[in-house]
Order: structure tokens, then C-alpha cells, then sequence
């Protein structure tokens, strides 16, 4: 919480306002009950009418500073928690964003999308509560025990008893409820995480009737969230009952002595009604603050998973002096015994990888699934670093390199086709933000995506839903291209991306490719050999090893593996060359 409290620098001024408000509102709740009490044994015993109207105009004014006094310190307050929550909200995403793709992935997509809304809004409230309640509660269980003693201090012995058990009740269940609420905020992870996955893949699990399955799966996920949650409030609504039983056992006392005093002369009626409007609104301060404190655990429990995050070191470290492998010297990419584990204890997902690619090459990777071919290409850009071995681009270590002047060199076009809500031309100046229209033209008739677009209303402006629902899945794989082909970029790698295109249309892309006016150099990625049989030369991967580097007509006669890839097409794939 400590390293938190930075993003409320900005709002000192609020946060020092509102808890001023409510204390001047506490000061005057707490003379209330004094001046109600000089009405009952001053003004009513004499017949005092002016007096008691000029009390009780006293009252009404007290009340009306006091609403003055609440409404601009819930004003303040809100600004601030309000500011705090945005501030800290912009920063969790900024430092995200920041996050390398190992980073991402040992994290996990739904626990940062809780610790993004449901954390920081829990953070935001404590704030609330705190800067409304955590100063003004304390002061008037004081001040009442105080007044109470002003007014009599034999009748206010009572009050000695009633806060210690209090505090213990109070402090108690706080210190209980802290693990609680951070093992809470855990499963609720668990269900986001559950919901996102069934969300996001509902079309297979109806197409594989797997509803019932998965539907009892995220009731078991929801079942142990309900059970933690209904512990978690198990212990926090034993706060009310035990402070009310507390109190209400002081108010008791009080009447009861409070009677027997008045009787003996030595206590007012209007000492009786201060002393017993004290211990009330120590009761009412105290459930109040019982409930900020329950609010400020789960406060402090979401600010430690928020800090968890804003911790982690960003990006990943560049060493200019770091030297190019000897074989990288007028090339484009090289990659020298280069081998990936993603993650510790895992199998290397890459072992022994060495190829070079000169610039303005094609380079065509083909292997069966989960070979290792979308993991070659993700070193290129550093999206992960190699765990053995070299890359180079244009002759540098990409650890070498500058992230983002690195990048800006490489067009990328992943497996899955990601479009952004907005427009067609919003999505294509994702490329280059500088583009032309007739540049954005361009690459859309190299990526043989002209003629749908020019069909569509609008054109470029034509409308681009969330994850480009609108467009069919070769439109958006086609779009995708598009937006790499506008960077122009010396480095064009292409991930299986033309999955969802027929044999004519995957044709007429590799041919406008090849005749590319600036020449990049391109990895072309795919599980069919017609698209990377007129590669200038073929990585063949088999389990993360590379078993075959050659051009088509070598790799047939050199490498069983490409080979036997070929065997299993070559008859239709012959049919539509």
C-alpha cells in the first residue's frame, strides 16, 4: 500500500479537505447533545420559551453546518478516491503494456484484467471510506468519552468498559479477515479466468455439446468462491451484532444507574439523556468503523496484488556491447545454436537452430504443429529471448537493440488475425501512421483485400467491429496483411497467415509478395508446401529441432521429414500449383 499512496500525492489537497469537513462535522454532533441537555435542566425547568427557541435555533444551525460540512467532505473525498483509482488504474495498464510476452504469459490475461477493475474499484472505495470515516469515527468515540466524563464522570465510568471491548471486538476481526480477503480476491481469478475461456471459445464448446461440462465446471469454480466469500462475511457480520450487543449492554448500565442517581439527586435527567446520546453515537461511529475497517482489509488486500504487478520489472534488458555472431555479417536475420525454453523445468521448445537470411530473401518454415515454427519467428522480433545461442538483425544482437527501433524494422502478421474496433483506415495506419490513402490502397491490393473493402460502405472508413466480427475470418486475415505491408518494413513475416484463403487467393498473395517493390526480406510460415515451395530456400522443424534447410527440390531429396509433408499434399497441392 506504501509504494501505492504516490498516485495520491496529486490529491493531497482533497484528501486533506474532506477528513477536515468531517471533523468539524464530529465537533459539532458532539456538542449536541450538551446543548439539549442545558434545555432539559436549565430552560424547561424556569419556563425559559426564549431560551429553549434560541437552543433549539442553535440545534438547527448546528444541523445545517453539518450538512454544509458532510457534503463537501463526501465531495473531496470522492474526487480524490475517484483520481486515485484512475491514476492507479493508467499506471497498471502502462506498466502492462510494458510487459514482455514471458512476462504476459506467467502472469495471466484474466488475473490482470481483475487486478485492473475489480482490485483497483475495491482500492478506490477504501479510499472513500477512509478519507469519509477513518478520522471522524475515532474522534467521536473519543470525544464522547470525554464529553461523557464533562458532564458526569461517576455516570461515564460506564464508557471505560465499553471501548477496550470495543477495540478488542474490532481489531479482532480485522487482523482474522486480511488473509481472508486476499484468498477472496484469488478465486475470483479463477472464475474470470473460467469466464474469459468459455466466452472466448463458445462457438467450439457448442459445436462439441460440452455446455453441461463446462457449465459444471464453473459452478465447481463459483461453489469455492461462494463457500470463501460466505466466511469472509461470516466474520466480518459478527462485527455489528457484537458492537450493538456491547453498546446497547452500556446503554443499559447507564439507564440503569443513571435512574437510580436522579432518584438520589446526584445526576440530571438531562445528564442521564447527554450520557446515553454519547454511548449512542459511539455506537453508530463504531459499526461505521467497523465497516471501514472491513473495507480497508479488502483495500489493503487488492493493494498488494496492484503493487505485485507495478513491481515486476518491465521489458527486457539491453547490453549494446553485446557482439553479432560470426555468422551474421551481411545478413538480415541469423540465428547461431539458437535454443528456447519458455519456461523453467519445461522441454526446450527450440534446440540447435542455425540458418541465416540474406536481405531480400524469402525464407519459407514449414514443420508439423507445435514444431516450433511461430517460436523462431517471435525471437526475430525479441518477443522472447533465445535461452541458448544468438539473433541477429542486420548484424546486431537483438539484445543489443533498441525494442522499439527493432520492431519498427518487422511487419508481423500472427496466427490469429486481430483486428481493433474502428475503421478500416484506423487499423491499417496501425502500420504507419503517416500513410497516404493511396499507400493504405496499395498494400490492401498487394494483400488482395482491395476489391472486398472498395465493396464495403465507406471504404477505408467502413466500420471495424470488436475483434473485426464484421469482416469474414479471410477478410480479417487479409486486413492483417494489409496493415504490415503499409509499414513497408525490411522484414516481412508471416505466421500461417493465410490459413483461411483458397488456393487461388493464397496464390495471387504469394505472387504480389514476390513482386514486392522494395524487397523485404520474408518468413513465410505454413503447414502447406504449395505456399512455400518457391521459397529461395525451406527450414524444415521437427520437435523444435532443425532437420532440413534447403529449397524445395533439395529438401525432397535430402529430408524425410519435408518429405513425408509433401507426400501427404502433393497430390492436390500439384492439382492447384
Amino acid at each position: 500500500m506504501k509504494k501505492l499512496i504516490r498516485y495520491l500525492k496529486p490529491y493531497t489537497k482533497e484528501s486533506i479537505i474532506a477528513p477536515l469537513f468531517k471533523l468539524l462535522e464530529a465537533m459539532f454532533d458532539l456538542m449536541v447533545p450538551f446543548v439539549v441537555r442545558h434545555i432539559m435542566d436549565e430552560a424547561i425547568p424556569h419556563g425559559d420559551t426564549a431560551g429553549i427557541w434560541r437552543l433549539c435555533g442553535v440545534l438547527v444551525l448546528f444541523a445545517v453546518i453539518g450538512l454544509t460540512c458532510t457534503l463537501i467532505a463526501q465531495y473531496f473525498a470522492a474526487r480524490a478516491a475517484v483520481g486515485f483509482g484512475t491514476d492507479i488504474r493508467q499506471a497498471l495498464f502502462r506498466h502492462i503494456q510494458r510487459y514482455s510476452y514471458g512476462q504476459t504469459d506467467r502472469a495471466g490475461t484474466s488475473t490482470l484484467i481483475t487486478r485492473m477493475t475489480a482490485d483497483v474499484n475495491q482500492l478506490q472505495n477504501a479510499t472513500n471510506h477512509t478519507l469519509r470515516l477513518l478520522l471522524r469515527s475515532p474522534i467521536i468515540v473519543i470525544g464522547s468519552a470525554v464529553f461523557a466524563f464533562l458532564v458526569n464522570p461517576r455516570g461515564a465510568i460506564t464508557f471505560t468498559v465499553v471501548i477496550p471491548l470495543l477495540a478488542v471486538v474490532v481489531f479482532s476481526i480485522m487482523l482474522g479477515g486480511i488473509p481472508l480477503y486476499r484468498k477472496v480476491q484469488k478465486g475470483l481469478d479463477r472464475v474470470t479466468s473460467l469466464t474469459r475461456e468459455n466466452l472466448t471459445g463458445v462457438r467450439v464448446i457448442r459445436a462439441f455439446r460440452k455446455e453441461e461440462e463446462e457449465t459444471a465446471r464453473f459452478d465447481e469454480a463459483n461453489r469455492l468462491q461462494t463457500v470463501m466469500q460466505n466466511t469472509v462475511g461470516k466474520i466480518a457480520a459478527l462485527m455489528n451484532p457484537l458492537t450493538l450487543l456491547i453498546v446497547n449492554g452500556g446503554i443499559i448500565a447507564l439507564l440503569l444507574s443513571g435512574a437510580i442517581q436522579v432518584d438520589g439527586g446526584s445526576m440530571t435527567k438531562g445528564d442521564v439523556f447527554a450520557l446515553t446520546n454519547y454511548m449512542s453515537q459511539i455506537l453508530v461511529e463504531l459499526v461505521k468503523l467497523a465497516n471501514t475497517i472491513i473495507m480497508i482489509n479488502k483495500g489493503v488486500a487488492s493493494a498488494a496484488r496492484i503493487e505485485a504487478v507495478l513491481e515486476e520489472p518491465t521489458g527486457m534488458p539491453v547490453d549494446p556491447a553485446l557482439p553479432a555472431p560470426e555468422n551474421a555479417a551481411g545478413t538480415a536475420v541469423a540465428f547461431d545454436h539458437v535454443g528456447l525454453t519458455y519456461s523453467e523445468g519445461a522441454d526446450p521448445s527450440l534446440s540447435d537452430i542455425t540458418f541465416t537470411a540474406a536481405p531480400g530473401e524469402t525464407v519459407g518454415i514449414i514443420g508439423s504443429t507445435g514444431s516450433g515454427k511461430t517460436s523462431v519467428v517471435n525471437l526475430i522480433a525479441r518477443f522472447y529471448d533465445a535461452t541458448a545461442g544468438t539473433v541477429a538483425v542486420d548484424g546486431a544482437d537483438v539484445r543489443s537493440c533498441d525494442p522499439d527501433t527493432l520492431r519498427q524494422k518487422i511487419g508481423i502478421v500472427p496466427q490469429k488475425a486481430v483486428l481493433f474496433r474502428g475503421t478500416v483506415r484506423s487499423n491499417l495506419l496501425w502500420g504507419r501512421g503517416d500513410a497516404t490513402d493511396d499507400e493504405l490502397w496499395q498494400a490492401l491490393d498487394e494483400a488482395q483485400a482491395k476489391e472486398f473493402v472498395a465493396e464495403k460502405e465507406g471504404g477505408l472508413d467502413a466500420p471495424v467491429a470488436q475483434n473485426g466480427k464484421n469482416f469474414s475470418g479471410g477478410q480479417r486475415q487479409r486486413l492483417t496483411i494489409a496493415r504490415a505491408l503499409v509499414r513497408r518494413p525490411s522484414i516481412l513475416i508471416l505466421d500461417d497467415s493465410s490459413s483461411a484463403l483458397d488456393y487461388a487467393t493464397d496464390a495471387a498473395l504469394r505472387s504480389a509478395i514476390r513482386n514486392l517493390d522494395y524487397h523485404p526480406t520474408v518468413f513465410l510460415i505454413s503447414q502447406r508446401t504449395a505456399s512455400i515451395r518457391h521459397a529461395d530456400r525451406i527450414l524444415v522443424l521437427d520437435d523444435g529441432r532443425q532437420v532440413g534447410l534447403g529449397t524445395h527440390e533439395e529438401l525432397l531429396n535430402t529430408c524425410p521429414v519435408y518429405r513425408e509433408i509433401y507426400d501427404s499434399q502433393y497430390k492436390k497441392e500439384d492439382a492447384d500449383a
